[in-house]
C-alpha cells in the first residue's frame, strides 16, 4: 500500500511538473494597414505577404481610416500572441497609445509609410520605421515641374514669368502631405523661378476627392492654372479627370501635373501623355523591408545585423538604429517603360 501512495505521488508530481512548463512561443506578425483600397498601400501589403509565404504567419487587417478601430486591431494582434506589429497608421499623431500598448507586453513595433514625429520614435527602444523621406519626394516633384517650366515657355499662360499653381494636398495630419506640400515649391523657387498659389485644400489621398477638388480649383480660376501638383499619383489622377472634364488634354490643351507613387495607373497616365511626371515611392522595396525588419524582431533576431542596414536616403547609416529610408527615383515620360511592370 505503502509502495502504491509513493507511484501515485511521483506520478502527481510529474502530471504537475508538466502542466507547468511554459508553452513555446510562435512566432506571428500582426499586420495593419490604414486602408486597403488606396492604392499604394494595397502594392505595400501585397509584398509584405508575398515576402511572408512559407516563412511566418500574419494577421492582416483593413484600419478603414479608422484609428479607433486600428487601435482594437492592436490589442487583438497582442491577444493573439502576436511577437511583433507591423503598423500603416491611420493618424501618425496617434501612435503613442499603441507604443504604449505594444510597450506594456514587449512587442516590438514597426511603423511604416506614415512618418510620426521623432518625438514619440524616442520614447521606446523597440519602435522602428520603414519608409522614405517625404522631403526627397517633394524636391523631385519641384524639379520635374521647373524643368517643364523653363523648357516650355507656352507654359507661362500670362507671361508674368510667375508658375501659378494649384495644390492637392493629403491628410493634414501626414507628414508625408506636409513635406510634399513644402519642399516641391521650394524646388520650383530654387530653381529661379517666382510662383504664386492660386488655390490648396486636402483630397485625401483620394482619387474621387481630388477630381471634386480640381473641378473646384477650376471654377475658381478658370484660365489662371499653369501648374497641378498631387501630394499622390490617385489625387493628380482625379485632377486629371477633371482636367479632361473642362475640355483638357484635346485638341493640343495641355495642363502639367506631377504626382507621386509611380503606381500602374499613373505609369498608363504617363503613357498617355496626361501626367507630366511623378516620383517612384518604391511598394516593393517598402514592403519588402517592412517584413524583414518584423521578421527579424519576430523571430528574436537583432533588427541591426539581420536585415539590411539602417540608412537614410543618402546612404548614411542612422546612427539610433530606428529608421529604414528607402528612396525616391523621379519618374517622366524618358524613362517610366523602365518601371512597368
Amino acid at each position: 500500500m505503502k509502495k502504491i501512495v509513493l507511484l501515485f505521488l511521483a506520478v502527481a508530481v510529474t502530471l504537475s511538473v508538466v502542466g507547468c512548463a511554459p508553452k513555446a512561443v510562435t512566432p506571428k506578425i500582426g499586420v495593419a494597414i490604414y486602408k486597403f483600397d488606396d492604392t499604394f498601400m494595397s502594392y505595400v501589403r501585397n509584398q509584405i505577404q508575398a515576402a511572408a509565404e512559407g516563412k511566418i504567419e500574419l494577421s492582416v487587417q483593413d484600419s478603414q481610416y479608422d484609428q479607433p478601430r486600428q487601435n482594437d486591431q492592436v490589442d487583438q494582434f497582442l491577444a493573439e500572441g502576436c511577437t511583433a506589429l507591423a503598423i500603416n497608421m491611420v493618424d501618425p499623431s496617434a501612435v503613442s497609445v499603441i507604443i504604449d500598448k505594444c510597450k506594456a507586453k514587449n512587442v516590438p513595433l514597426v511603423l511604416f509609410n506614415r512618418e510620426p514625429v521623432a518625438a514619440d520614435m524616442a520614447v521606446w527602444d523597440k519602435v522602428y520605421y520603414v519608409g522614405a523621406k517625404a522631403q526627397q519626394s517633394g524636391t523631385y516633384q519641384g524639379e520635374i515641374a521647373a524643368d517643364y517650366w523653363k523648357s516650355h515657355p507656352e507654359a507661362d499662360l500670362n507671361k508674368d514669368g510667375i508658375m501659378q499653381y494649384v495644390m492637392l494636398m493629403g491628410d493634414p495630419s501626414n507628414t508625408d502631405a506636409k513635406y510634399r506640400t513644402e519642399y516641391s515649391i521650394k524646388a520650383v523657387e530654387a530653381a529661379g523661378i517666382k510662383t504664386q498659389k492660386l488655390a490648396e485644400d486636402t483630397a485625401m489621398w483620394d482619387r474621387v476627392k481630388g477630381q471634386e477638388k480640381m473641378a473646384a480649383f477650376l471654377t475658381a480660376n478658370a484660365g489662371k492654372i499653369e501648374m497641378v501638383f498631387g501630394n499622390n499619383d490617385d489625387m493628380a489622377l482625379g485632377a486629371i479627370e477633371a482636367l479632361k472634364a473642362a475640355g483638357y488634354f484635346t485638341n493640343g490643351k495641355y495642363m502639367p501635373v506631377v504626382g507621386v507613387d509611380a503606381t500602374a495607373p499613373a505609369l498608363d497616365a504617363l503613357a498617355q501623355g496626361t501626367l507630366l511626371g511623378t516620383v517612384l515611392n518604391d511598394a516593393v522595396r517598402q514592403g519588402q523591408a517592412t517584413f524583414d525588419l518584423a521578421y527579424a524582431l519576430a523571430t528574436g533576431k537583432e533588427a541591426k545585423t539581420d536585415v539590411a542596414p539602417l540608412a537614410d536616403a543618402d546612404g548614411n547609416v542612422d546612427p539610433a538604429g530606428k529608421y529604414i529610408w528607402v528612396p525616391y527615383v523621379k519618374v517622366t515620360k524618358d524613362n517610366y517603360k523602365d518601371f512597368v511592370k
